[in-house]
């Protein structure tokens, strides 16, 4: 572990670095950073058969939408940002049923392998003992 490349920074160094780039973005304008993400959050018109979500399930798909836009938005076209929102938009409501789900900490798995048959269990070999053994007492 002692061998570094002189490309590696010190734990030190990139938490300095890592302690600037927040400061920095804490005092950036965020008018500057929402000009950009306001063109790509115009509200589409939803289809037909789009299923109907609570406000907290729309602003969550919004949020995963923005979060894709924003790392991936200048290599998507128009027709792969629209099925990316359609994507999110149905993945919605089995994610507000999984997590409606009560569970308690102590619960197991609700699904764990089962076997589809039974195999037969060899019987395991006796160890023989030595005649002439020695008894401990």
């Amino acid at each position: 572990m002692g061998n570094q490349s002189d490309s590696a920074i010190s734990r030190r160094e990139f938490a300095r670095r890592a302690a600037l780039v927040s400061a920095a973005a804490s005092l950036s304008p965020s008018d500057l950073l929402r000009s950009e993400s306001t063109a790509a959050t115009r509200p589409t018109p939803q289809a037909a058969n789009a299923p109907k979500l609570s406000p907290q399930g729309q602003a969550e798909v919004e949020s995963r939408i923005q979060a894709i836009f924003a790392q991936y938005g200048n290599r998507l076209t128009d027709s792969q940002k629209a099925d990316i929102r359609r994507l999110a938009t149905e993945a919605q409501p089995p994610l507000d049923r999984l997590r409606a789900f009560a569970t308690d900490n102590g619960d197991g798995p609700g699904l764990y392998l089962k076997p589809l048959m039974e195999r037969e269990k060899k019987p395991s070999p006796t160890p023989q003992k030595p005649a002439n053994a020695p008894k401990r007492s």
